[in-house]
């Protein structure tokens, strides 16, 4: 197991990769945009409108890695966008809209996440990726769904996938109790922990996939976000589970941990075979 602390920017930024890089120089990439990946049932207004995700690859490469992306806001706010960080990287990104609070409530946001993911199960290979290198990330909300989609297998099982096929979870920031905006909902105050069937922390199992926590500064990030993953992380190893990892990322809040927290996951999955 590993408990890492990076200390400053400048070691976040020292970090050299080789992702592919012959790859890298010759491919040129390609963004689909606002594609629906509802495939199943009726859909709202509202679904039409949010339910959608870019797919940014890289042209003519076979078997790439795929990050799908979930942006941050609260699960009331936010917009897809592909990080630029991750660009020219010699993988693809999926960028995902999902429903908001308050024209809809939980579970909808983590439904729409898991129907996102198996779209991407489902298609990646029409545009060259491997199903077996689907990595799930996100920050704040985003790494909140990633995370509950991880590990809680009835979600993914909904749409005829296997949680477990995900090559690797990599949330930044996120929950691992419930969400505050589902505590909201339930007339629960934003500073009173809970722990229920929607919280990451209830679902920790042995036989997930690799967990990459990453987290601000404990003195700076919001809520206490750092000792939550800390704890997530000690209560995955107490389950046995032998691939869950944290990273603190030393000097930075809640928001600016995400610049850190790409060029990071990169070395990750540099590190993992996963590009």
């Amino acid at each position: 197991m590993r408990l890492l602390r990076i200390f400053t920017i400048s070691c976040c930024l020292f970090i050299v990769f080789n992702l592919s890089a012959a790859a890298q120089k010759t491919a040129t990439y390609k963004t689909v945009e606002s594609i629906q990946y509802r495939e199943t049932g009726e859909l709202t207004p509202y679904m039409e409108e949010r339910c959608k995700l870019d797919v940014y690859y890289p042209e003519h490469v076979e078997g790439f890695t795929t990050i799908v992306w979930f942006h941050g806001g609260g699960l009331t706010g936010g917009e897809k966008f592909i990080p630029k960080e991750w660009k020219n990287r010699g993988l693809a990104v999926v960028a995902v809209n999902y429903r908001l609070g308050p024209k809809v409530k939980n579970p909808a946001y983590i439904d729409d996440a898991a129907a996102a993911v198996a779209w991407v199960f489902n298609h990646i290979e029409e545009y060259g990726g491997s199903k077996d290198a689907i990595v799930v990330s996100g920050h704040s909300a985003g790494g909140y769904l990633a995370s509950m989609i991880g590990l809680d297998k009835s979600y993914l099982e909904k749409y005829g996938q296997d949680a477990n096929q995900i090559a690797a979870l990599v949330p930044f920031s996120g929950h691992t109790i419930t969400h505050f905006t589902i505590r909201s909902e339930q007339g629960i105050a934003g500073t009173q922990p809970t722990i229920d069937a929607y919280a990451p922390l209830y679902h920790v199992r042995k036989d997930a996939s690799p967990l990459f926590l990453i987290s601000g500064d404990r003195e700076m990030e919001i809520l206490g976000r750092y000792e939550e993953n800390a704890y997530m992380y000690r209560m995955m190893k107490v389950a046995g589970h032998e691939s869950t990892f944290l990273y603190e990322l030393d000097g930075f809040d809640h928001g600016a941990m995400a610049i850190p927290g790409f060029e990071l996951t990169l070395r990750i999955l540099k590190e993992i075979g996963l590009n």
